[in-house]
């Protein structure tokens, strides 16, 4: 098993952080450049932030913001929102990004995942899927933010993604966003016994528990979260420490 990582995830909506829940209700909660600083001593794997208003609002990637922030950050980055085409991803990788996350656009357009994966490399590509699951169980995938319902079984979204080239799944529970209340395991499991490619649970992680259950229930090979690192007195070091001692493979601490 490689070793699993703990991804704290940023919502950067215009020139601050928000906390939402269930993809709404925003609360403003600081700038991105002092949490990106805070991140960078606390001994995270990756950080993955997310302009939630760019695709709703039809804006293009910011990425002038992005290489200031890349400037600043020391780990891995993943950027999300907006992105259309590949010249943007390729003006966000060179701001400094390490991989981009690939949502909405994917739906209307398939094929820039595999153009973006044959040029930039599989290891750069991230797709990113919102669900939602409904009143009868079902369960079905959203885009712009979680506003449009494209009707797309989230198993087989993950799975055409994987065949057109993804390197990896943000795979995220709308429904559990923010709520603290674990992960949406049956989603989790359901999706990565469909793929071979990495799977990354977020939405509802809320303790430590939560986490190894996306690992050890659901085989997420990553957990990312929000409001339990941003907003609580969890740590991603004692996350890492639980991961440890429940036999789950992780980076070693920094000292």
């Amino acid at each position: 098993m490689l070793k699993v990582r703990i991804i704290p995830t940023l919502l950067w909506k215009d020139f601050g952080l928000v906390k939402g829940e269930g993809f709404d209700s925003w609360r403003r909660v600081g700038s991105v450049l002092p949490a990106i600083k805070v991140y960078n001593r606390r001994d995270v794997d990756e950080l993955v932030l997310l302009d939630i208003t760019a695709t709703p609002e039809g804006n293009e990637p910011d990425v002038d913001s992005v290489l200031d922030f890349s400037t600043e950050c020391m780990i891995p980055l993943t950027v999300g929102g907006g992105i259309k085409n590949i010249d943007q991803i390729k003006r966000l990788l060179s701001a400094g990004a390490d991989k981009v996350a690939i949502n909405s656009a994917a739906y209307e357009t398939p094929e820039l995942i595999t153009e973006a994966s044959d040029r930039f490399g599989v290891q750069c590509i991230v797709s990113s899927i919102d669900v939602k699951r409904h009143a009868d169980g079902s369960l079905t995938c959203h885009s712009h933010c979680g506003q449009t319902d494209t009707g797309k079984d989230p198993v087989a979204w993950a799975k055409q993604c994987a065949k057109l080239g993804a390197g990896e799944i943000l795979l995220t529970s709308v429904d559990r966003d923010g709520m603290m209340n674990g992960y949406d395991i049956d989603l989790v499991q359901a999706v990565t016994s469909a793929v071979s490619i990495p799977v990354i649970a977020s939405g509802g992680a809320g303790n430590y528990d939560h986490l190894v259950e996306a690992i050890q229930v659901g085989g997420a090979s990553a957990v990312a979260t929000a409001s339990m690192l941003h907003f609580t007195e969890n740590t991603p070091a004692e996350a890492r420490k639980a991961l440890k001692e429940a036999g789950i493979p992780v980076r070693r601490t920094l000292k």
